[in-house]
C-alpha cells in the first residue's frame, strides 16, 4: 500500500511567522540544520517524524494541523480543472501542481474559481435561448458551486457551530430529549411548535412553527432543530457568514441555510456523545439510527464531520449520488477525493445499491494512487407521505481507509490482506490513469491515445 509522505512547507513557515522566529533560531529548537529546515519550508523534503514530535513537544502545536487534507483537495481538483479540452496542451505535471496547492493555495484556488466561471460562461453560451432570458448582472459563479467549496474546504467542519449545538444539546455526557430541548428554546423566543398535516416539511408563519406529521421522525426532529438554529444561533450564522465573505447575496442566502442544517445534525447528534456511542458500536449505522432517533443518512453524514482538533473519529467519506448518477452530497476527511464535475467511477459499489434496496453493499477498493478502502453503500427512499406524492431515491455511499477496518464492524469476515480482493476504482474517466478499466466512458484528456483500426480490445483505442 502506498505510504503518504508529509509535505508542510506552508505550515511550517506560518507556526514559525506566528512564533516570530528566525529559521536559524526555529531549526535549533526543532533539532535540524538549517538547509534541512530550508528544504522543509520549500517542500523540498517531507517532514519527518522526529520534526513533527519536536514540534509538539517544543511548541505544543497540534500535529493535526499539519494535515495535507487541503493541498489534496486542490490538487484533485487542479487535475480535473486541467483535463478540459481546453487545456489539451498544457502538460501540467502533477509535481507542479503539489507544489501549488502546498505553497500557493490561494492562487489554486483563483485558477479554480477562474476556470468555473469559464464553464458556467461556456455553457451559457452554448444554451443562447436561455442565457438571453437572464440577467446580464447575474455572478458567472455559482452559488451552490461556492457554498458547497466553503464545507469542502472547512473539511465540513463548522467549530463555533458544532460546539454551539453540543452545548444546548448534549454537553458532558447529557443528551436531553431533542423535541422537548427544542420545544422550550423556541417557547423563549415565543414560538410555539405544532405538528400538522401539511405536505411543506416545515412552515414558520409569525410565532407559529408547523411540522408535517408526514414526514419521518428523524426528518421531523431535524426540520425543528433547523428552526431552532435560525431563531436562536443568529448571530453565530451571521459572525460564521461573514467571515466567509460569500460573492452574492445568494451564496450567502445558501450558506445560512446549510449552517443552519449544519446545527441541526449537530444537536441530533451531539459530538463526544455522538462520537462515544460510534465506537463503542463500532460505528454500526442502524444501531447509531436506533439510538440517537435519527436516520442512517444524517448518522453517515455526521461520522464524515467528525474532525474536531483533538478528538478526532475516523476520517470518512461521504457521499451521496442520485439514479443517474450524479453527485448531490460529497465530502471526503481521507485522501479521497470525488470528481467536481459529472458522475462517480461506474466501478464504485455505490451505483449497485439502487439494485438491492434495503441492503448494505460493501466493497475493499483502490484508487490508482495505491491507496485502499473500505467502502460501504446503501440506497436510501424518501418517501413524499401519499400516495400521489413521488418518492425520491438516492444513495449513499460511506468509506474509510482499510488501515482503520478493524474499528469498523463491515469490515468483519473481509479480508483486507488479500490484494486480489480490492476493486480498482477511480475518480472520473477524464482524469483517471488506468490503461485497461472495461467501464471507461471517456479517454484520459492526459494520456495520448493510439487507434488501429485494425485491432479492437476492450475500447476502441489504446492508451499510451
Amino acid at each position: 500500500m502506498a505510504t503518504q509522505k508529509l509535505y508542510a512547507g506552508l505550515k511550517l513557515r506560518e507556526t514559525r511567522g506566528r512564533l516570530g522566529l528566525t529559521q536559524k533560531v526555529f531549526a535549533e529548537r526543532l533539532g535540524v540544520s538549517l538547509p534541512y529546515l530550508n528544504q522543509m519550508e520549500n517542500n523540498h523534503r517531507p517532514v519527518s517524524a522526529a520534526v513533527v514530535l519536536a514540534l509538539a513537544g517544543e511548541f505544543g502545536l497540534d500535529v493535526t494541523k499539519l494535515s495535507t487534507g487541503d493541498a489534496e483537495r486542490l490538487v484533485s481538483d487542479m487535475r480535473e480543472a486541467l483535463a478540459d479540452p481546453v487545456f489539451a496542451d498544457a502538460g501540467v505535471p502533477l509535481a507542479d501542481l503539489r507544489l501549488s496547492a502546498s505553497n500557493a493555495p490561494a492562487l489554486a484556488r483563483a485558477f479554480l474559481e477562474l476556470h468555473r466561471a469559464y464553464r458556467q460562461t461556456h455553457e451559457r453560451l452554448a444554451s443562447l435561448d436561455e442565457a438571453l432570458g437572464r440577467d446580464d448582472r447575474t455572478s458567472l459563479a455559482s452559488p451552490w458551486e461556492e457554498v458547497r467549496d466553503f464545507f469542502h474546504y472547512c473539511d465540513n467542519y463548522i467549530d463555533a457551530v458544532d460546539r454551539a449545538a453540543e452545548r444546548l444539546f448534549g454537553a458532558e455526557g447529557h443528551r436531553p430529549d431533542p423535541v422537548a430541548r427544542a420545544r422550550d428554546l423556541l417557547a423563549a423566543k415565543g414560538v410555539d411548535l405544532q405538528f400538522v398535516d401539511m405536505a411543506p416539511l416545515r412552515a414558520r408563519t409569525g410565532d407559529r412553527l408547523q411540522i408535517s406529521t408526514r414526514a419521518a421522525g428523524a426528518t421531523q426532529r431535524f426540520q425543528i432543530l433547523h428552526q431552532v438554529a435560525l431563531l436562536t444561533q443568529g448571530d453565530l450564522l451571521d459572525a460564521t457568514l461573514d467571515l466567509a465573505r460569500f460573492q452574492s447575496d445568494t451564496s450567502r442566502a445558501i450558506a445560512r441555510t446549510g449552517l443552519a442544517n449544519y446545527f441541526a445534525g449537530a444537536a441530533l447528534l451531539p459530538y463526544r456523545v455522538f462520537l462515544d456511542a460510534a465506537q463503542a458500536a463500532r460505528h454500526d449505522l442502524e444501531r447509531l439510527a436506533d439510538l440517537f432517533g435519527a436516520s442512517i443518512e444524517q448518522v453517515a453524514h455526521r461520522l464524515s464531520t467528525l474532525q474536531r482538533p483533538g478528538a478526532k473519529g475516523i476520517p470518512f467519506f461521504f457521499v451521496r449520488v442520485d439514479q443517474a448518477g450524479t453527485i448531490t452530497k460529497r465530502h471526503s476527511a481521507t485522501r479521497l477525493q470525488f470528481a467536481r464535475f459529472g458522475g462517480a467511477c461506474p466501478l464504485w459499489n455505490v451505483h449497485q445499491a439502487f439494485e438491492t434496496p434495503g441492503r448494505f453493499l460493501r466493497q475493499l477498493a483502490e484508487t490508482p494512487d495505491g491507496v485502499r478502502y473500505l467502502s460501504l453503500a446503501r440506497d436510501v427512499s424518501k418517501p413524499g407521505g401519499s400516495f400521489t406524492a413521488p418518492v425520491r431515491r438516492y444513495a449513499i455511499g460511506l468509506g474509510c481507509e482499510v488501515s482503520h477496518a478493524a474499528q469498523v464492524v463491515y469490515a468483519d469476515d473481509l479480508d483486507p490482506s488479500n490484494p486480489r480482493a480490492y476493486q480498482p476504482i477511480g475518480i472520473s474517466c477524464r482524469i483517471c490513469e488506468r490503461k485497461d478499466c472495461h467501464q471507461r466512458s471517456v479517454p484520459p484528456l492526459e494520456r495520448r491515445l493510439k487507434v488501429d483500426p485494425d485491432r479492437r480490445g476492450l475500447l476502441p483505442y489504446e492508451i499510451v
